[in-house]
Parts: C-alpha cells; structure tokens; sequence
C-alpha cells in the first residue's frame, strides 16, 4: 500500500477535490511530460517515428488489461465510431438487446440504422431477456449514471445459449474494474476516464474471426503495410484487427501509452480495492445522514437522488462532482483518499 500511496502521490496533484472521474480522469505527470514532448516534437519538425510507436504501445497496453491477444485490438477515435461499425454489419430487421437508458454512444448508433429492431429493458433483466432471435446484445459493463454493474456472466451465458452475440462498453470500468473482453464477441472503451488519458482514444476488441465487421472507416492505416497503402485503394488490408483502425489522433496516444503503464503498474486489482473502499466510505456516511444512494453495490460510482443541484454550489467550494439526471454523482478513483471524501460528506451535512 505504501508503494502504491507514494507512486500516485508522485504522479498527481489536484488543486481541488476531484470526485469526478466518471466524467473525466486526471491526467498523470508522466502523461503531461509526454503530451509536451509531443508538441515539441512537432514545434520543431523532428519525424514522427515516436508518435506511431505510442499508438502501437498503446495498444499492446490496453490488449494486456482486457486479456485479450494484440492483434484483436483496434484504435479508433470514441466508443459511437466502433459502435457504429458494429451496427452497419446487422442485417436490417436484426433485433439489438439494450440497456434501459444506457449511454447514447453504446445504444444510439444501432436507432439510427433505422431498419433494426432495438428493444431496452431494465439493466437488471437484461440476461432474462435475450431470446431466440436477439442478434446482439450491446451494454456498458458499469451505468455511466448511477454506476450499476452489469451481470455480464448472466448475460454471457444467455446469448450464448440464443446465438447472440455481445457487445461490452468498458467505459466506466475499464482501469478499475477488471476487464474480460475475451468473453464477449466486441468490446469497446474511451481511454479518458478511469484509464486517465488524453480524450481523442478508444479501443474495439474484435473476435478472431471479426465478428463479421466490414472495416468501413479504412484508410491508409489499415493496410497491412500502412506507408504502403496512402495512395489508391488499400492493397492489402491488416491480417489484425488494426485493419478496422481509424487514423489516429497521435498526441492523444503518445499521454495515453504513459497513463496506461501507471494503471498497469499499480495493478487493476490494487486500484479496485483502493477505490471501492473509498466508494463504501461515503455510502456508509450517506447513510449517517439518512440519505440512501441509488442502489449500485461493488461499483467505485456513487449516485444521490435528489441532489444534483447542489453541483454548482460544490464546485464553487472546491468539490467536483456531477449532476446526472437530478442525482449528484460521485466518484472514486486512485487519486483520491478517505480525506476527499469526508470533505464532500461535511459539506452535505453543512
């Protein structure tokens, strides 16, 4: 514990108290060098060499914390363009299993194919749900609202018995709560909260076999060859999933390859720990206030009915939360300490 104390109080200082990774992760000190390096490097017109080596580097860190091998890994720019392609490779009249009120990037791309059948239920009986004729199911692994958690085994279990297959969004878990992305079909996840990267990176884990996808946003860096392919069309395209790449935005990667080394240093497992007791903390003080959150247990996300509009008055006292929906969310993350959160408890019981 102490190692893992000290290497994080190296890497971080908020100038306030950041309750709000849910939204947005802090930037380590590694990163912030690696982004100026960056900018100098293009300041100064030196190649780039570097910068594509981060996008690769990146992306053997990111196949490492989802378990799966490399070459199922695409880089892309946001979790709606791996979404999207996923929707387009649905036969019309397929029928896509969601989430009630789950984030817009997961569910929104597969409403605007028009010609799918896209049926919500509750997250709770997502797994009951799926049925003889579902061809996808599509859910985030944690609720961007309220932090619920999915039963994924359940719902693992369920499309494999109906043939379905099934799309993860990591988003909200990725970085603090251990990821199995090879026992889904799909898996996909921005980098720029729990990961603690720059925004403008995400990820798509495809099956061996692609899953059926058509790589639809293929440009040069698909190729097999990538400084072969800039001219024409691509040749030949990557016998990996990086043949579903999107070019990619190359300072992000170069913080981001930083930010995931720290999260792999200090280890999924350490960080779940240190988070979920900082998340049960403030439940249990909730609770010494009479106030009950949204049930979301085993989740480093905290939701309070009610509270929401008390977002501004706490961001003018230093406490960056969010208000989601009228519920005042919180949460926590490795740079936060018991001290945070007893400092957003004195100013609700103020």
């Amino acid at each position: 514990m102490q190692n893992f104390e000290s290497v994080v109080r190296a890497e971080f200082e908020p100038k306030n108290t950041f309750l709000n990774t849910a939204s947005n992760g802090l930037l380590p000190a590694r990163t912030v060098a690696a982004l100026s390096e960056a900018a100098r490097i293009r300041a100064e017109g030196r190649p780039l060499t570097s910068l594509h080596t981060d996008v690769e580097e990146s992306r053997a860190a990111f196949a490492r914390l989802a378990g799966v091998p490399v070459t199922r890994v695409a880089a892309g720019p946001s979790v709606a363009a791996h979404t999207a392609l996923i929707a387009a490779s649905l036969p019309a009249g397929a029928e896509v299993l969601t989430a009630e009120d789950d984030f817009a990037s997961v569910v929104n791309p597969f409403h605007v194919r028009g010609d799918l059948k896209v049926r919500a239920v509750p997250l709770e009986r997502l797994a009951e749900s799926v049925r003889a004729g579902t061809a996808l199911v599509a859910a985030s692994a944690a609720q961007s609202a309220d932090g619920r958690i999915a039963d994924l085994s359940a719902v693992r279990e369920a499309a494999r018995t109906h043939g379905a297959r099934t799309c993860v969004d990591w988003s909200q878990a990725a970085g603090w709560l251990p990821m199995a992305a090879d026992d889904f079909d799909y898996s996909v996840s921005i980098c720029f909260k729990w990961l603690l990267g720059p925004h403008g990176a995400a990820f798509l884990v495809v099956p061996e076999d692609f899953g059926g996808l058509t790589p639809l946003l293929a440009g040069w860096v698909a190729g097999e060859e990538p400084w072969d392919s800039c001219y024409g069309p691509v040749a030949e395209l990557a016998h990996s999933a990086r043949r579903f790449d999107v070019s990619p935005a190359l300072f992000s990667y170069a913080g981001l390859r930083h930010s995931l080394a720290l999260v792999e240093e200090l280890g999924v497992d350490a960080v779940h720990a240190h988070d979920l007791a900082l998340a049960d903390r403030f439940r249990a003080g909730l609770a010494s206030l009479g106030r009950e959150p949204l049930p979301s247990p085993g989740s480093a996300i905290v939701s309070v009915p009610g509270l929401g509009r008390l977002q501004p008055e706490l961001s003018r006292a230093g406490i960056e939360v969010s208000d989601r929906a009228g519920n005042l969310r919180a949460s926590f993350h490795l740079y936060n300490t018991a001290a945070d959160v007893d400092r957003l408890l004195d100013v609700l019981a103020g």
